[in-house]
């Protein structure tokens, strides 16, 4: 039951944050309507607001709410593109290695050996190599970022793999989307007055208009899916150099 323990009580606060509606919150429309008062919170109070927003950053992983994408264009346009990059990258890391953490310790091995022995077999291949497995995973924004954070617990990957792994892979991405967001001043701006005039004209369908994919351009996309790509190499090379030694063995049977 210890084992257990925090698993569900994750999943209490899951239930609990989607129940209040919290990941709701984490959207531009919310930057938009609060951004008066999170720049004067920010100018009174430095260091404070960057470590509120790195604590936010980890619920919102830990918890597996959306909104990671705008949580980073969020803290690029309110600190900058360096230090909003860094205060995501520790707080995606750090909600990341919790969630990892949690899992392997309550259900992983156990849960591995109650699969069969095809589940044991993948494991053991995703352990072989499983750096090079984990960085295409998080190079490549096409799987979701909660998956791949219990999908090595469940395999048994070790935490500094896990931790190294995850650091380089979503370094690209939320530099990117970090340096999008310092440049949003004007649409920021522009997308604010819109929605205050439609307030002030007492309509009830205001809202903010931002689609995702005006920073993920098939560019950036295939710019990450060559990076994953890369990152497969070395599993190719020392299976295809396993095969060779292999067939160049010779047999003892007569």
């Amino acid at each position: 039951m210890r084992r257990y323990a925090p698993l569900a009580a994750v999943v209490a606060l899951i239930a609990l944050a989607y129940a209040f509606g919290l990941h709701r919150d984490l959207s531009f429309e919310t930057l938009i309507r609060h951004r008066a008062e999170l720049e004067r919170f920010i100018a009174g109070h430095g260091p404070a607001a960057v470590a509120a927003y790195v604590a936010i950053y980890i619920a919102a992983i830990g918890l597996s709410l959306p909104g990671g994408a705008i949580l980073t264009l969020a803290g690029g346009f309110l600190f900058g593109p360096v230090l909003g990059s860094a205060a995501a990258c520790v707080g995606a890391i750090a909600g990341a290695t919790i969630i990892f953490l949690i899992a392997r310790s309550a259900a992983g091995e156990a849960l591995t050996r109650r699969a069969g022995p095809f589940a044991a077999r993948l494991a053991e291949g995703f352990r072989a190599d499983a750096f090079n497995y984990l960085l295409f995973l998080r190079l490549v924004p096409l799987f979701p970022f909660w998956l791949v954070n219990l999908a090595p617990a469940l395999f048994g990957v070790r935490l500094s793999t896990y931790v190294a792994a995850t650091a380089i892979g979503i370094l690209p991405a939320t530099v990117t989307f970090a340096v999008f967001g310092a440049g949003l001043g004007s649409v920021i701006a522009a997308q604010e007055a819109q929605y205050n005039a439609c307030m002030d004209a007492r309509r009830t369908d205001c809202s903010v208009e931002f689609d995702i994919s005006s920073v993920l351009t098939p560019t950036l996309l295939g710019a990450l899916v060559g990076f994953g790509v890369l990152a497969l190499v070395p599993v190719f090379a020392r299976r295809l150099w396993g095969r060779k030694l292999g067939a160049g063995v010779p047999s003892n049977k007569s």
